[in-house]
């Protein structure tokens, strides 16, 4: 079914309507969200990603939960940014071993503009395989939007991480604002959008569905909706905050795609502690995308064999690489 923000979905949520989702008995919000997904999706593929990080460490951003940050001493070592062939021939790999999405995450506030050269030749290169392309490389000018366009991006992302009340409790060094102004900047520049957050935080319910409300009430909806759960790791402020309920996890993973059901919900970091049955639940929920391989950006993943084990189980098979919303 084609993408129609403006004409079949909505954009005028409140929280309170959205903590309402939050709070329906279970199998009820499960069966609504698992509804609309086969609305805009098949109920039994799931598309296969790939994330690599082509320059590691050294943030000077503050993000209390990444091991990357340069003011977090979490073992991570900063690195240059990783040489065209080297990506590309990572690229095929993940391609060759079924993704048929490849990202490419740059731990930068900001690419200076000379860096978007060998950006660039990545995107052309990912997209000359046949691999749909998506870039995470912090705030973007309009013209460094453009660029990236130019060169055949398809999506970026910039996730919101949670809700604008909960933000100041995870960021300094960056507004909920500047967040806005990059997707806006990337909107405008044609490209399409991967915008999702974490939950697991420390945040309450009502900074989930704040979180949730920001998302849907973007218009258009951001056609790549990934849902992380908090990966602790030493080092980080965040390392020894309390488990997130995993059904809670679910609920959100559910709310996500009963307000933006058209939205690719993609279940993202976090799935290494997971339990399989957690992980069906999430599918059930209208999840429609994983990402495979050893590691997602720093943090451990599931096993190739783990994800094939799990599908076989499921009855599910991984999306085809046209099989994507228009």
């Amino acid at each position: 079914m084609p993408y129609d923000a403006e004409n079949t979905l909505r954009h005028d949520w409140s929280v309170e309507e959205t903590e309402s989702l939050f709070n329906l008995p279970f199998n009820d919000l499960i069966l609504r969200a698992q509804t609309l997904h086969r609305q805009y999706f098949d109920a039994n593929q799931v598309q296969m990603s790939t994330l690599l990080s082509v320059k590691t460490g050294g943030c000077p951003e503050d993000c209390a939960y990444c091991p990357q940050s340069a003011g977090h001493d979490a073992g991570i070592k900063a690195e240059k940014l990783m040489a065209v062939d080297d990506v590309l021939a990572a690229a095929k790999e993940a391609r060759d071993g079924g993704s048929t999405r490849y990202c490419m995450g740059a731990a930068w506030r900001n690419p200076k503009d000379k860096d978007l050269d060998d950006i660039c030749a990545m995107v052309e290169g990912v997209s000359a395989l046949g691999l749909e392309s998506c870039a995470t490389l912090g705030m973007l000018t309009d013209a460094q939007a453009a660029r990236l366009a130019d060169a055949g991006l398809d999506y970026y992302n910039h996730n919101l991480d949670t809700s604008e009340e909960f933000y100041g409790r995870i960021i300094t060094t960056r507004t909920y604002q500047d967040r806005l102004e990059t997707l806006e900047n990337v909107r405008q520049a044609g490209l399409k959008v991967c915008c999702g957050g974490i939950v697991g935080l420390g945040e309450d319910r009502r900074d989930r569905a704040g979180m949730m409300m920001a998302l849907a009430n973007l218009t258009p909806h951001p056609e790549s909706v990934p849902v992380n759960m908090l990966v602790q790791v030493e080092g980080t402020p965040l390392a020894g905050t309390s488990a997130l309920d995993p059904l809670e996890f679910v609920r959100t993973v559910a709310v996500a795609k009963t307000m933006m059901p058209a939205s690719v919900i993609r279940l993202s970091a976090g799935r290494e502690q997971m339990t399989d049955e957690m992980q069906a639940l999430c599918f059930l929920a209208g999840a429609a995308s994983i990402f495979t391989g050893e590691k997602l950006l720093t943090t451990p993943n599931p096993e190739k064999d783990q994800d094939a084990s799990l599908f076989e189980r499921l009855g599910l098979s991984p999306a085809p690489p046209d099989d994507r919303p228009a």
